[in-house]
């Protein structure tokens, strides 16, 4: 019999720990190779761990919520035999590209990893405390035998209770000082105690766990609004002629392509093709340096029942209408399905969030970090409208919402933009477009 250990893989490029999600067999059961045995959360993607062994769950060593690097020892299997090489974990529901058991030997088994104390700190740890500049001697870890986890950095980030060099001064003057000085902090400590008590529980009241995915958003969104200035501005569009167009078009499409032609599609097109002339809008903050993207791919909002994942459409500038709305259609599918991977989450420059069709007519985005603008597509209505000459005419109108970030752009360029895409919007016509 051997003690095999299973490792926290590494899910992508940048991915340095993930989190347990949920187990999904306990010690004593018996798996084949291929088997998943947990689901893991990163901030990039949810990922079943296969076995790399067929035999025996000896021991959980990883416990459901903890977050730890990759290459910690996250469970042990008792197997028979000799072993084998070791299996990479996929994306949840996906199965191994190639379920033919791999052929050579595979090194004895490493002692399982152990961090002790603040000795051993994580590169995302390293690099939150710099980027926020936080003391790590300061901060109580919470992980196993004191270990200071990404949460516990990001925890004091979201209260606000960031600890400084002047802290540290604090802490190591005379103790005369330091009773003078202890007062406010202890305030503030049991200032954040009593907002979290303030939030109870009485009967019937349901407590959701927090998940992976809705942390990530959260983690995101919070960031998002903690380090760009938003700025945000409406404008709105007369789409008469687009709603006529795609009207006309959309039984014969629907038929001939076996999936709906949407305005949404519209609205993404034309937002590429303005993009394409006011670059500046497909930039990103990048410190000490703004980086104005090359390729334009447009990030689309989908959203399930506990959820909002975030696809990207790749070079959508050189799509026509139509490949725009077969891949909105395809990557809104797999989102709804559970089989959007990774990669088709990755490399987005702009977002266009379709809040209309929900029945929104007025919104105001957080823009989807490090991008720099989120354009709302509001509900198409009809309204009352003045036009030349004085008369009065029932128009499809629809508000297009900009949110912006203000360290990148300016009213001015912003404004410019959304006239573009109005100007676009407005001017198509069965002459002149073709969703092909």
């Amino acid at each position: 019999m051997t003690i095999e250990n299973i490792e926290m893989p590494k899910l992508g490029e940048s991915v340095t720990e993930g989190t347990i999600e949920k187990w999904l067999v306990k010690p004593g059961d018996t798996v084949n190779k291929y088997d998943p045995l947990a689901e893991v959360n990163t901030d990039k993607v949810t990922a079943e761990i296969p076995s790399s062994f067929a035999g025996t769950i000896k021991e959980i060593i990883v416990q459901e919520g903890e977050t730890v690097e990759v290459g910690v020892v996250v469970c042990t299997i008792e197997t028979e035999g000799g072993a084998e090489a070791p299996v990479e974990a996929v994306p949840a529901n996906e199965e191994p590209a190639n379920k033919m058991p791999a052929t050579g030997s595979r090194k004895p088994a490493a002692p399982i990893k152990r961090e002790v104390g603040a000795a051993r700190f994580s590169p995302a740890v390293m690099r939150l405390a710099q980027e926020h500049s936080i003391d790590l001697s300061l901060v109580q870890g919470s992980g196993k035998e004191g270990r200071i986890t990404r949460k516990d950095i990001q925890r004091i980030i979201d209260s606000g209770e960031i600890p400084t060099a002047e802290t540290v001064q604090i802490e190591q003057a005379p103790k005369s000082v330091e009773q003078h000085v202890s007062a406010p902090a202890q305030s503030a400590s049991a200032g954040k105690a009593a907002d979290q008590a303030s939030v109870s529980t009485a009967a019937g009241d349901i407590e959701i766990p927090i998940t992976g995915v809705r942390r990530a958003i959260a983690t995101n969104m919070l960031r998002s609004k903690h380090e760009a200035p938003h700025a945000w501005t409406m404008i709105e569009v007369d789409v008469t002629n687009l709603v006529q167009y795609r009207d006309s078009l959309k039984n014969d499409f629907k038929q001939k392509e076996g999936f709906n032609l949407t305005y949404f599609a519209f609205f993404v097109k034309a937002v590429s093709q303005a993009l394409k002339e006011f670059p500046m809008m497909n930039s990103m903050w990048a410190g000490d340096k703004i980086i104005q993207k090359k390729d334009i791919n447009i990030s689309i909002a989908v959203a399930t029942e506990d959820a909002l994942y975030v696809p990207v459409i790749k070079h959508a500038d050189e799509k026509t209408i139509k490949g725009i709305g077969r891949e909105i259609n395809e990557l809104a599918s797999k989102v709804r399905s559970g089989k959007l991977k990774s990669d088709e989450m990755q490399g987005g420059t702009f977002t266009v969030n379709n809040t209309g069709s929900f029945g929104s007519i007025q919104s105001m985005g957080i823009i989807n970090y490090p991008q720099a603008a989120i354009l709302q597509v509001e509900s198409i209505v009809k309204r009352p409208v003045v036009m030349n000459g004085g008369m009065i005419a029932v128009r499809d109108m629809v508000n297009l919402c900009l949110s912006l970030d203000h360290r990148v752009l300016d009213g001015l360029v912003a404004g410019r933009f959304l006239a573009r895409v109005k100007e676009i919007l407005e001017n198509i016509t069965e002459s002149n477009t073709s969703v092909y």
